[in-house]
């Protein structure tokens, strides 16, 4: 039995949560359209992981050493079925029991991309573009997987049926079985002059570009669907959806934190103590922004309703500055003349250094005080 928590790498206590989690990890790294069709057993092993572990019942029913998804797995809880079970063994079924041949027009799987924005689509949302290597519907036949206007005939050897019948020996004696007519493959018709372009499977490998509308406020991470976008199914059948997993590329300028948007900026000493006006650069152009006198090393000054939009509505969060003070490290004898001054008036006492376990910040005396010096 398939270890479905090792495929997902997963521990035996895992969570729901965790479950989606690790199948969205996998799931990306192993689905053929990015890793290549030499993973698609790999994708096909994930999914069927994810299937039995997000379900309550089946992941029940695994955890006591039954494999839902194995021929016969969900015996115990539905009941057996003695067609199945002796069609595990001679490859079909009872005579008489319900067949039918394959439809040839099978609907898509999904697909799985990609794409990389940049923190400002992410604040406004905007359309991104990425390019998918997926199945497409054959241009030539229409689908239809026949040259020109051919039609499928009827298989000679199924007359239709999409099975075949035959007798063979077993314990309980002798028996008739049900199996796909290796003619036709079991659609019970054939085509005899199958398109050049598609090989009669009505569609092709195909390369598309792809605009994906990205909401304003998406979040690094996210998955967004492009319902019947994905791979085109045989005989032209339905495209099944895409998915797009987001990458929001790191800004030179700002840090997202939920829908904030952090920045950090290097003042004079001289601005702190005595309060500045300083040009910001947003998402949304310059903006004047007032450091107040008396600054710490450390504080934050907020812009407010500038940070990135909050998903499914048209409020914004905050831009919050984070000031640097930037302390002089050499000084002519002039300024040097106004620090001692300043440090004779103010500092003459000291004799000692404050000590605590949180942050704290000097009295607002002290810079009304250096103020007056520097006036």
């Amino acid at each position: 039995m398939a270890d479905y928590y090792e495929l997902l790498g997963l521990e035996r206590n895992a969570s729901d949560d965790d479950i989606k989690k690790a199948y969205r990890k996998m799931s990306r790294k192993y689905h053929p359209d990015i890793a290549g069709p030499e993973f698609e057993d790999k994708f096909k092993e994930v999914n069927s992981a994810y299937e039995v572990l997000s379900d309550p019942q089946k992941r029940q029913m695994y955890d006591a050493g039954v494999d839902p998804n194995s021929p016969g797995g969900g015996a115990g809880a539905q009941g057996f079925d003695m067609g199945d079970i002796f069609g595990q063994f001679f490859g079909g079924g009872f005579q008489g029991a319900a067949q039918q041949p394959i439809p040839r027009t099978q609907p898509g799987r999904d697909a799985l991309t990609e794409v990389s924005i940049d923190l400002k689509m992410a604040v406004f949302g905007g359309t991104a573009h990425t390019q998918i290597h997926t199945f497409g519907l054959c241009q030539t036949c229409g689908g239809s997987g026949a040259e020109g206007n051919s039609q499928p005939v009827t298989c000679p050897i199924c007359h239709g049926e999409g099975f075949t019948q035959k007798v063979v020996r077993t314990l309980l004696g002798q028996m008739m079985t049900t199996a796909a007519c290796e003619r036709c493959e079991g659609h019970g018709t054939i085509i005899e002059h199958p398109c050049a372009e598609c090989q009669g499977h009505g569609r092709v490998r195909v390369r598309r570009d792809v605009g994906v509308a990205v909401p304003a406020g998406v979040a690094d991470g996210s998955r967004l669907r492009l319902a019947s976008q994905g791979e085109v199914g045989e005989g032209g059948g339905a495209a099944g959806d895409l998915y797009i997993d987001v990458h929001v590329k790191a800004d030179k300028l700002y840090t997202r934190d939920g829908d904030d948007l952090h920045c950090w900026i290097g003042v004079p000493m001289t601005w702190a103590v005595l309060g500045h006006s300083v040009s910001l650069e947003t998402f949304d152009g310059q903006q004047e922004l007032e450091v107040p006198a008396g600054c710490q090393p450390g504080d934050v000054v907020e812009v407010k309703g500038l940070g990135v939009t909050m998903l499914g509505t048209q409020d914004r969060g905050d831009i919050v500055v984070h000031v640097l003070v930037q302390i002089p490290t050499k000084l002519n004898d002039q300024e040097s003349q106004l620090i001692e001054q300043f440090a004779a008036s103010h500092d003459a006492n000291a004799n000692e250094v404050t000590q605590s376990s949180k942050p704290f910040h000097s009295k607002k005396g002290l810079f009304g005080k250096i103020k007056d010096i520097f006036s």
